[in-house]
């Protein structure tokens, strides 16, 4: 009996998998396991099956973790709605769907389902798999996106002396030298050896996100701190980004105030930035297969961990966002029927064209 996606979804989307994944993950190996195929779950979370062998080696690869607070499910005609309905249950049933369809004559497919993307990302860090192509189940709207930006996370310190308000010549200021820091980073990306603006992401950008200093009304403040958000275009790397702005930023502030910039301690590495060539033949493929536009991905994805060792691209039922607001991450998510199926036929197929 052929595998329906959308049955499976609808058994999904009620799982409550925003703090603990258990529940959700042991429906995918049951359902694989009802399948005949046997899965594995590795140390870091992973749930992992694989069919055919040889090469190419196609991987497959979705979450089942979603962000809170759960939103219950609900069907409505071709509508189901519910926490996970786009992101990314519909993608796995979509996936999944198309992982027992696949016949590989040569080569193989791996489904690899990570269980924290929405926190830290370690289960895709620990996946060690050697792979030809990749594709990341994630809300695209049936579009295949081919690159995507990254993003890094970290604070800049600045540090002066302490000294009563009433003196302020004797102290440094920490809170003011700010001042000189935020216009520094309005310029970081005007400097000689930035990135350029990628062909299909455009400029990268540095927003100032989150600001703190001082300690008492009527004292000179001898620290501040700055978070900031850097959204990456191919080739830059997060410790590029790090050392490139903590020299710029250095040169701008007062001599007198020690300037730190810290990447925000993570228990994986970034999500850097991505670009599969649009002539690639895993991109030809399923946008063929799918009948859809070829773009870049408008928010990071683990695809950036499998994009170090292989083509990759994002693809799948659901939006992020729709024409009247968010759809992902929010209380209204949904996704239609239809596009579950047409992302299950469109792998399905573009399977078949890589693996023979």
């Amino acid at each position: 009996m052929r595998f329906d996606p959308v049955a499976f979804l609808e058994r999904a989307v009620p799982i409550d998998s925003t703090e603990d994944v258990d529940e959700m993950r042991e429906l995918l190996v049951g359902t694989l396991a009802d399948a005949g195929v046997d899965a594995t779950v590795d140390d870091a979370g992973n749930t992992l099956a694989t069919r055919g062998s040889g090469s190419p080696h196609v991987v497959l690869n979705t979450h089942i973790d979603t962000v809170p607070p759960h939103v219950p499910f609900e069907r409505d005609g071709d509508t189901i709605r519910g926490r996970g309905s786009c992101d990314a249950k519909g993608p796995l049933a979509a996936l999944l769907s198309a992982f027992l369809a696949a016949d590989p004559d040569d080569g193989r497919v791996t489904l690899a389902v990570t269980p924290d993307e929405e926190t830290l990302s370690t289960g895709a860090a620990a996946l060690d798999l050697d792979h030809d192509y990749c594709v990341v189940g994630e809300p695209t709207g049936l579009d295949v996106c081919n690159a995507a930006k990254g993003r890094f996370q970290g604070t800049v310190t600045l540090a002066g002396e302490n000294a009563h308000a009433a003196e302020p010549d004797e102290g440094t200021n920490a809170v003011r030298a700010l001042e000189s820091v935020l216009g520094a980073l309005a310029t970081f990306d005007e400097r000689d050896d930035a990135p350029p603006t990628h062909d299909a992401l455009g400029a990268a950008t540095l927003t100032p996100t989150i600001v703190s200093g001082g300690t008492a009304t009527n004292q000179i403040p001898a620290t501040s701190e700055l978070v900031v958000d850097r959204r990456s275009v191919p080739p830059e790397t997060a410790e590029g980004f790090r050392a490139s702005l903590e020299a710029h930023l250095r040169e701008a502030a007062p001599d007198d105030v020690g300037v730190d910039f810290a990447l925000t301690d993570r228990e994986s590495p970034f999500l850097e930035a991505f670009s599969t060539p649009a002539d690639d033949r895993l991109v030809t493929a399923l946008a063929d297969a799918a009948g859809s536009d070829v773009r870049p991905f408008t928010a990071a994805t683990e695809a950036s961990y499998f994009a170090e060792r292989a083509q990759t691209v994002v693809f799948g039922p659901g939006v992020l966002a729709d024409d009247e607001g968010a759809v992902a991450h929010a209380e209204r998510e949904y996704v239609r029927v239809g596009e579950v199926q047409a992302a299950a036929d469109a792998v399905e197929t573009a399977l078949a064209t890589l693996l023979r």
